[in-house]
């Protein structure tokens, strides 16, 4: 494992943090963490980096504890809120991180010439003061991969770029797994997360509330779609029974709904004298998942609660 957590509690006095996170994140694989604003996200991400002390519980990155200097030294990290010197060259940047990250001058202009490249920002010219939030992104990123880190945390990575830049970047995460490097993400685009990641956990009120494989999220939300003919309010009062908040477009109802309730639900509808043409499951997609696990409910005595909770 590259990352594993034990009840890896931060705490503040005024509240919020994480708390008892247990983690497993995998060599080579890109690791995506979700949650709603304020659920313990960056304070998680912060705690793994080591620029806070954790309350209780503990970590190992690459097999070492938190705060071990010479796995400091094979880490990359990109904060969601950075700042950089306005009078600075992206270059100058460049020199300064490789000093720190104690790269030999040479070999510290060799890498700084290839993550320019890799981002996009080969032909970067100027002050730093006069580039674009997204340039200043793709800047970040470059920093953050400058010491050829076996591990990398990227907290909201593509925020600030436009489609064309978000696809160089996921392009960039996916070669970087291809070179058996592992990127913890910690992003609100899921449509990103869906794209490249392997598996995700999800945080809501500082706590765990789901963490395995997308495959395995996604086949937990369950909807059907029913193609009806003409839809009498005898059959309307049907689908409001089985899921008080489906959606009709048309002729077709979508519902949330297990298969095993499909068989009562067509013998409901053709006891309602409705004209059934097609049922068929209906796909779900991160946000319906997301969206589910963190509106209600989620953690349950301590556990983690599972979709659709009878």
């Amino acid at each position: 494992m590259v990352i594993e957590t034990f009840a890896l509690t931060k705490e503040y006095a005024g509240g919020g943090g994480c708390r008892d996170v247990f983690l497993s994140v995998d060599r080579g694989e890109i690791f995506g963490l979700l949650g709603p604003n304020g659920a313990g996200k960056s304070t998680l991400v912060k705690t793994l980096v080591g620029l806070v002390k954790p309350t209780r519980g503990r970590a190992l990155l690459l097999g070492r504890p938190l705060g071990d200097i010479g796995v400091r030294r094979r880490l990359g990290f990109l904060p969601e809120n950075f700042a950089f010197p306005a009078w600075c060259t992206a270059r100058e940047l460049l020199a300064l991180h490789a000093e720190l990250a104690g790269l030999e001058h040479r070999r510290g202009q060799q890498r700084s010439e290839e993550v320019l490249a890799q981002v996009g920002m080969a032909e970067a010219k100027g002050r730093i003061g006069t580039f674009s939030k997204g340039m200043r992104q793709r800047l970040g990123l470059a920093c953050a991969l400058l010491a050829d880190p076996e591990l990398i945390f990227l907290d909201e990575p593509t925020s600030a770029l436009d489609p064309l830049g978000r696809r160089e970047v996921r392009e960039l995460l996916l070669n970087l797994k291809a070179q058996g490097k592992t990127v913890f993400l910690n992003s609100h685009l899921l449509s990103e997360v869906e794209l490249i990641c392997d598996r995700i956990a999800v945080i809501k009120n500082g706590e765990i509330i789901y963490q395995g494989g997308l495959a395995e999220l996604l086949t937990a939300v369950r909807r059907v779609e029913v193609r009806l003919g003409a839809v009498s309010a005898a059959v309307h009062r049907v689908l409001a029974t089985f899921d008080p908040g489906f959606s009709l477009s048309g002729q077709r109802a979508t519902l949330n709904l297990g298969p095993e309730e499909v068989p009562a639900l067509v013998k409901a509808l053709v006891a309602a004298e409705a004209e059934v043409y097609e049922v068929k499951p209906v796909a779900g997609t991160l946000e319906d998942a997301f969206v589910e696990l963190v509106s209600e409910g989620g953690v349950e005595d301590g556990k983690h609660r599972p979709l659709h909770l009878a």
